[in-house]
């Protein structure tokens, strides 16, 4: 069982990446339209969020490998910003979806936020998120 939750959490970034490349390669509002009127603003802020996730993902699959160390981190943050770029010069290239420099701003700010968190609440002081990722991991 350890070495499926270990399996899982070493192809899910990967998964999700798969994911946001397919939402990229349609129109925004092909499978979610909300019937709010903020249903744009709502979408445009998933961009703070959609990176983010992606690096916490990483962090997932490196604690359950024992890898996670500060060199680490920075490298799965680095990988999640360049993804975003690459995510965002791919919808370049799909018809009704744009590409912006605002989009990929974004996206740097929710990984950049992320990481500011695990370095702060994980490796410079005793924290609950640390005691719960350490727990996550065996």
């Amino acid at each position: 069982m350890q070495r499926l939750i270990t399996a899982f959490l070493t192809i899910l970034p990967f998964t999700y990446m798969g994911f946001i490349w397919f939402l990229s390669s349609h129109p925004s509002d092909e499978f979610i339209e909300t019937p709010f009127w903020f249903d744009d603003l709502l979408k445009e802020s998933l961009h703070l969020v959609e990176f983010g996730i992606l690096f916490w993902l990483f962090v997932l699959a490196l604690i359950r490998h024992t890898r996670l160390t500060q060199k680490t981190s920075v490298i799965v943050a680095i990988i999640s910003i360049l993804y975003g770029l690459t995510d965002e010069i791919h919808q370049a290239f799909v018809p009704s979806r744009s590409a912006t420099v605002i989009d990929f701003i974004k996206d740097t700010i929710g990984v950049i936020v992320s990481y500011w968190v695990l370095k702060t609440w994980y490796f410079t002081k005793e924290s609950t998120l640390k005691r719960v990722l350490v727990k996550f991991s065996k």
